[in-house]
């Protein structure tokens, strides 16, 4: 465990802002609603930290810069300090069976959370640990409640 905990901090370490994208894409459509996540997506961060979305549309970057403080509360602790919006390459469309699978994921229960932290106990990386433990609850959360994971 501590060498694929050791080989797994080096791989985030070497991009830093990179490894947020992945929890933040994850939170994305039950933040921004189906409606945006069909016509915007997170793509990457710049040097300087700031988010860069791209949209379906000029006139979807233009409305989402408007709506940006919006986005910014309903991300919380993930929002970037800076978002940029553009219009570029999006992800393969997501179908309403998609978006209504993320809509309704279980939410990991005291004990899913309990039972995830021990699992990661070992994993010394703070960040990395909490990063793991959060992943293996919502794993769970999916397992108890009898849904397929994909």
């Amino acid at each position: 465990m501590d060498r694929l905990a050791d080989t797994v901090r080096h791989e985030l370490g070497r991009y830093p802002a990179q490894a947020e994208i992945g929890r933040i894409a994850d939170a994305w459509p039950e933040a921004v609603g189906a409606q945006i996540a069909r016509n915007a997506w997170p793509a990457r961060f710049g040097r300087d930290g700031t988010l860069h979305v791209n949209t379906s549309s000029s006139a979807w970057a233009f409305e989402l810069a408007q709506l940006e403080s919006e986005i910014r509360k309903k991300l919380g602790e993930l929002a970037p300090s800076r978002f940029r919006f553009a219009p570029g390459p999006l992800p393969e469309a997501l179908t309403s069976v998609d978006l209504q699978r993320v809509e309704s994921r279980p939410a990991p229960s005291a004990d899913d959370r309990r039972r995830a932290a021990e699992l990661s106990r070992e994993i010394g990386d703070e960040k990395l640990r909490n990063l793991v433990a959060r992943a293996a609850a919502a794993s769970l959360a999916t397992a108890r409640s009898g849904r397929k994971f994909w």
